[in-house]
């Protein structure tokens, strides 16, 4: 079983692991992995967002590996994973398939989560045969697989080249962020979460962002400014649920609106009031209730009836 961190960092820090895995893509870069929960419950993966790690996630572990194995990793350049010289959706996709194959037995199936830039991964891999091989179900939270930059809603102005351009110059930036500061949590706040977000929520992802080395964060903010996914989009052909938040500014609902029409097989699209963009930690409850629901139908509730008929 998963274990919380020290009393005074337990607000922030994710559980401890069970198990800590290597798992070496496909250009050589080692990804660091964690194993939460029992070895034979079924299985969760969870892909975290630009400029985010495993920390991230850490209400959705706590909360499932009780009864889920539940697989986290840190993206290339991101938490324990160090920097790669490649950074673009194949390598996302190379990553991806390269933890599941690490982490999964052959043909085992597992329900993946992805935020953001994880839920791009998952579009990026959806036609990959190591993805098709152990995915169940996908849970997409506040993502999207194309124009992110154009219809960001971060600079309050009309929609346009103009802010289209500001945009791209905030997200590309080179501008070190510095220790979090009443200041940064307020710009955090503004560009990334709902106006109501709790303000230990706020100090945890700005906690989480300050911490992504600066080159990582710029690197990636260009792969997703030229982000081309909507045909992968019809490859994802396993169930999905869609998630995402009202008050969102970096991807705003027209994106979950349009990968909902676009998924092959949507089973639910969920629209939450007055969440932003972080919606794992804004609304973990709810994230943490949709990945038990997919764990349920798809993983839980099949192996059940096989069972079932066997005994008869």
């Amino acid at each position: 079983m998963s274990r919380i961190g020290s009393a005074r960092d337990a607000v922030y820090a994710p559980p401890v692991a069970d198990r800590e895995v290597t798992a070496f893509s496909a250009d050589g870069t080692p990804l660091h992995v964690e194993v939460h929960g029992p070895a034979d419950a079924p299985a969760v993966v969870l892909a975290h967002g630009w400029t985010c790690s495993t920390a991230f996630w850490a209400a959705q572990i706590r909360a499932l590996a009780g009864e889920c194995r539940v697989i986290a990793y840190d993206q290339r350049g991101h938490g324990r994973t160090p920097a790669a010289e490649v950074c673009s959706t194949g390598a996302l996709a190379d990553d991806l398939e390269a933890v599941l194959g690490a982490t999964l037995a052959p043909g085992e199936r597992a329900v993946l989560a992805g935020h953001s830039m994880g839920g791009m991964t998952l579009m990026a891999a959806a036609a990959r045969p190591g993805f098709r091989a152990h995915a169940a179900a996908v849970l997409l939270c506040s993502t999207g697989s194309s124009r992110l930059v154009a219809e960001a809603r971060v600079v309050p102005i009309r929609a346009g080249r103009a802010r289209t351009g500001i945009t791209r110059r905030i997200l590309g930036s080179g501008a070190p962020l510095g220790p979090v500061t009443p200041l940064a949590k307020k710009i955090l706040r503004y560009a990334t979460m709902g106006p109501g977000a709790a303000p230990d929520r706020v100090e945890a992802c700005a906690r989480i962002v300050h911490a992504c080395p600066r080159r990582v964060r710029q690197d990636w903010s260009r792969v997703l400014a030229e982000l081309e996914l909507d045909a992968l989009v019809r490859e994802l052909r396993v169930p999905a649920a869609v998630v995402a938040g009202s008050a969102d500014r970096l991807t705003p609902p027209v994106h979950a609106r349009r990968l909902a029409g676009a998924l092959p097989d949507c089973r639910s699209f969920d629209m939450l009031t007055g969440v932003g963009h972080m919606t794992p930690v804004e609304a973990p409850e709810f994230i943490t209730e949709k990945i038990h629901e997919l764990v349920r139908t798809h993983l839980v509730a099949p192996a059940a009836v096989d069972a079932e008929e066997s005994a008869v």
